[in-house]
């Protein structure tokens, strides 16, 4: 999973899609990127029938002042699936405080021929989507002030989802909606919490590339632009590059009997 994704939704479609209320305005976002630090909606199991705004990168109770808790919070926006039961941040929370991020898509980079290309990855019928997250909250003593933070739980991606990242082939835990409730149950232990650790298999998943606006300094990318597909000189589809590769096996094949 990286480090950007979207919610390009208005305030009432995710009201009904999530079945939870907002306490506060929401506007659309086209594009946020982790080391900005941002504070975005998601919904926990303490308050399940509302979206709160958590800030992305995990800072855990026990960071000690500010400069800590900016060093820490870079390395816990993602946290992985595989390890995140035994990590000193993330193990409490994990079978404690979890939450849903909520998202319509997200940005990985795929690489061909030595260059990276960003691609956006959505649902084909454009629903938005949860994600398995975890949360904690950290005092800050010198300001004394709360602050509510999350991480975004990443996996071993799919087949489809390795044609696009495929240099870390990773990507975030989509919960199927039958799942989206069960995740925020705080009574469930940790066997059924590891068992909705799953990879996401659906189908339903779409990827295109789009500009590089999400890295170029100094622009703003929180715009429509940055979810418009965009066509790259001499870059293949994901669809021909499959068949390239499934014609290159064949005559693999071939000249070998």
């Amino acid at each position: 999973m990286g480090t950007n994704y979207s919610l390009n939704k208005n305030l009432g479609f995710l009201e009904r899609r999530f079945e939870a209320k907002f306490e506060q305005d929401f506007e659309r976002v086209y594009h946020v990127s982790a080391y900005d630090n941002p504070s975005m909606p998601v919904i926990t199991n303490e308050e399940p029938d509302g979206f709160s705004f958590f800030n992305w990168g995990l800072i855990p109770p026990w960071v000690g002042d500010e400069e800590q808790a900016r060093d820490i919070r870079i390395k816990t926006v993602n946290a992985r699936s595989d390890t995140i039961f035994e990590k000193s941040s993330f193990r409490v929370p994990i079978r404690k405080r979890r939450c849903l991020v909520v998202m319509d898509g997200y940005f990985e980079w795929r690489e061909v021929n030595g260059k990276t290309y960003p691609y956006y990855i959505k649902m084909k019928d454009n629903d938005a989507f949860a994600v398995a997250g975890i949360w904690d909250e950290w005092s800050d003593k010198k300001n004394k002030k709360k602050l509510r933070t999350y991480s975004v739980i990443s996996i071993d991606a799919n087949p489809f989802i390795k044609k696009v990242n495929n240099k870390k082939k990773r990507m975030p835990v989509i919960l199927p909606k039958k799942d989206e409730r069960k995740w925020i149950q705080s009574n469930i232990g940790e066997e059924r919490i590891k068992l909705l650790l799953k990879t996401y298999e659906g189908k339903d998943l779409e990827a295109y590339p789009v500009r590089r606006l999400i890295t170029k300094g100094g622009t703003d990318s929180n715009v429509p632009e940055v979810l418009e597909k965009y066509d790259y000189d001499g870059l293949r589809s994901l669809d021909k590059e499959e068949k390239n590769q499934r014609d290159f096996k064949q005559s693999t094949l071939l000249r070998r009997t």
